[in-house]
């Protein structure tokens, strides 16, 4: 305390000046009309651009809660639509029918693109009901398959990986084959077995077909960007152009079969093979 008191008592003729100072200010800014007007108005400029600054700021430190929130609704919405969906293109009463399919959201911890056998980590294992073989999509599309679980994660076979594949239809035509990267371009990948007869063109659409019970019907793989048809082959190659962007994931949802088991079942007992 005596040293404070001795650097004001030091300082004294600096510390009167600048209070007379400030007092000539305030009286200049408390009996001027135009010095008062453009003093407040710079205050609340300033004061803005601080308050803004601190905003930004809360906002970016709560972008991750932000993101999960948006993420967990368009999982709620992708099932209420499939809902819809399955309502009105089959016609049905059955609810364990409408409510076959189940979405959970996930954050993607670790993800791969480079190489010829890509996998992508996900924040949610069997704790959430995940388990091998459900469907994984994204914003824009189909992302994969779930390969193994933990308690708390997944790791789920990637879209670009060379030996995973998925049912795909040209929606025009409802031709189906299998989707399959062919291991070269992370944006682009390949629909085989479309017969000779199908005629796809450039451009048309290509959704999975719902037949492996695994994707609902219907969910974007990417456009068609050049086919060929060589004379001694039954089948067009097609090239695809991926919907996903899978150079920026960071959500993706994990689509629950509640009919899968079921389904797979009835096929083994009808073609003999063990359970």
């Amino acid at each position: 305390m005596e040293r404070l008191l001795n650097f004001i008592y030091e300082f004294r003729a600096f510390f009167t000046f600048l209070f007379l100072e400030l007092l000539c200010a305030w009286l200049v800014i408390e009996n001027n009309q135009y010095q008062s007007t453009k003093y407040f108005n710079s205050s609340n400029q300033v004061s803005a651009q601080l308050l803004g600054f601190s905003q930004g700021v809360r906002e970016y430190f709560s972008l991750r809660t932000i993101n999960e929130d948006l993420a967990r609704e368009n999982a709620e919405l992708r099932r209420d639509l499939e809902r819809t969906r399955i309502q009105l293109t089959e016609a049905t009463a059955d609810t364990a029918r409408i409510n076959q399919f189940d979405f959970v959201s996930a954050k993607v911890m670790a993800n791969s693109t480079h190489l010829y056998k890509n996998f992508i980590t996900i924040n949610k294992g069997k704790a959430d009901g995940l388990a091998p073989g459900m469907a994984v999509i994204g914003d824009a599309g189909a992302v994969g398959k779930v390969k193994s679980v933990s308690d708390r994660y997944a790791v789920v076979i990637s879209l670009l990986n060379v030996d995973e594949q998925v049912s795909g239809m040209i929606k025009r035509t409802h031709h189906f084959g299998t989707v399959r990267w062919n291991g070269i371009d992370q944006r682009h990948t390949t629909l085989q077995f479309i017969p000779r007869h199908a005629a796809p063109v450039v451009g048309d659409t290509i959704v999975t077909s719902g037949y492996n019970a695994v994707f609902p019907e219907g969910i974007m793989i990417g456009l068609i960007t050049d086919v060929t048809l060589r004379p001694e082959t039954p089948f067009w190659d097609i090239e695809i152009e991926l919907s996903q962007d899978f150079g920026r994931l960071a959500f993706v949802e994990v689509i629950k079969s509640k009919l899968k088991h079921e389904k797979d079942s009835l096929e083994k007992v009808t073609r003999g093979e063990p359970r």
